[in-house]
């Protein structure tokens, strides 16, 4: 396994957490620094990338035939790796502060659990192309487990939940390893476009994806709430063509989500009847822990402790415990080899 040097001047450690909504860096002895949307801009005349990040998210659905907004990772996974290459050297050199170091950066990055081997493989071979000079690669579940601060070492069942853009991982873990675990579709993306059919279906109005997203974080609930929260949304009347701006309300959300979170349940379970009789004891005390953006949805605590019967919690500041897993595996790698993705073994099995 690798060494991890303590010498900032010859190379620094980072860990990436390569989402497929947001990508959050972590530098050692620095923290968190970088956490911009995962989105390349590229100008399909010149083939020349035009911007990254939030720039380039804030031209999605806004740009002329010829600049393509690409959202480089599908699902958790690279589906455009040379875009996915440049977005990891343009987060690694930002990093960097744009110092120079004698050797590249070691990397640690987050990757959904049950990716192929094929899948790992293409991380591990972008972030070497993006300048890093060694990559572990963890998955997602785990590394927000031990951001989390959870007892992952220890012979106690750990169950967590990873809501991410892309992918909702789930698992059980105990003695440094993932015991159960599944990996869903039914994710942060799923949640925006089951609010994008909603208004076309109820309102008859077109709306965009950056529309629906800012219309979950900002009254996206999944109980009835005491106050009604309400959003003005602009969109394309689908009968005439022409603007009209409706009302929306968390209630909408509400029934929006519902089909989702039933199969969210349903994955859960799956995983839960994959679980040794033993761990579920822990489980049933201990309760589930959730992270990712997903965790924010308002009352969503609640409807899964009343659903599943054992308590439920948030982690603390959860839309970063993945990344901060991850850096807790660059300043101390020694006690959490045993979760890392060996590369011999893809290498083998590929």
């Amino acid at each position: 396994m690798p060494r991890f040097s303590k010498n900032s001047f010859f190379s620094s450690d980072i860990a990436i957490d390569l989402g497929t909504a947001n990508t959050l860096v972590y530098v050692r002895g620095k923290g968190v620094i970088i956490n911009e949307p995962s989105v390349v801009a590229v100008n399909e005349k010149t083939n020349q990338i035009v911007a990254i990040g939030r720039e380039a998210k804030a031209m999605l659905g806004k740009t002329p035939a010829h600049i393509r907004t690409v959202r480089p990772l599908t699902h958790g996974v690279i589906s455009d790796f040379e875009v996915t290459e440049e977005l990891l050297t343009y987060h690694i050199n930002k990093a960097q502060g744009g110092h120079a170091r004698l050797f590249g950066p070691r990397v640690v990055i987050g990757v959904p659990t049950g990716v192929t081997n094929v899948q790992s493989r293409a991380v591990r071979d972008a972030a070497r192309n993006a300048g890093a000079r060694e990559v572990i690669i963890l998955e997602e579940p785990v590394a927000g487990a031990i951001g989390a601060k959870l007892p992952v070492h220890e012979a106690l069942g750990t169950m967590v939940l990873d809501i991410g853009g892309g992918t909702t991982d789930i698992a059980v873990i105990a003695l440094k390893g993932a015991v159960a675990s599944k990996s869903s579709q039914i994710a942060g993306d799923r949640f925006n476009e089951n609010i994008i059919d909603f208004v076309r279906s109820e309102f008859k109005l077109g709306i965009g994806e950056s529309t629906a997203e800012n219309v979950k974080i900002r009254i996206g609930a999944v109980v009835p709430l005491a106050e009604t929260l309400t959003r003005s949304v602009r969109g394309r009347d689908l009968a005439t063509g022409l603007p009209r701006e409706i009302s929306l309300t968390n209630t909408h959300v509400q029934e929006a989500l519902a089909p989702s979170l039933d199969a969210l349940m349903d994955a859960m379970k799956d995983v839960i009847e994959n679980t040794p009789p033993e761990l579920l004891s822990d489980v049933l005390e201990r309760g589930v822990t959730v992270f990712g953006g997903g965790a924010l949805l308002r009352g969503l605590p609640q409807v899964l402790a009343k659903m599943l019967g054992v308590p439920v919690k948030v982690a603390p500041d959860p839309l970063t415990a993945v990344v901060r897993g991850a850096g807790m595996v660059t300043e101390n790698p020694t006690p959490h080899t045993d979760f890392f993705i060996d590369e011999e073994d893809i290498l083998s099995e590929a």
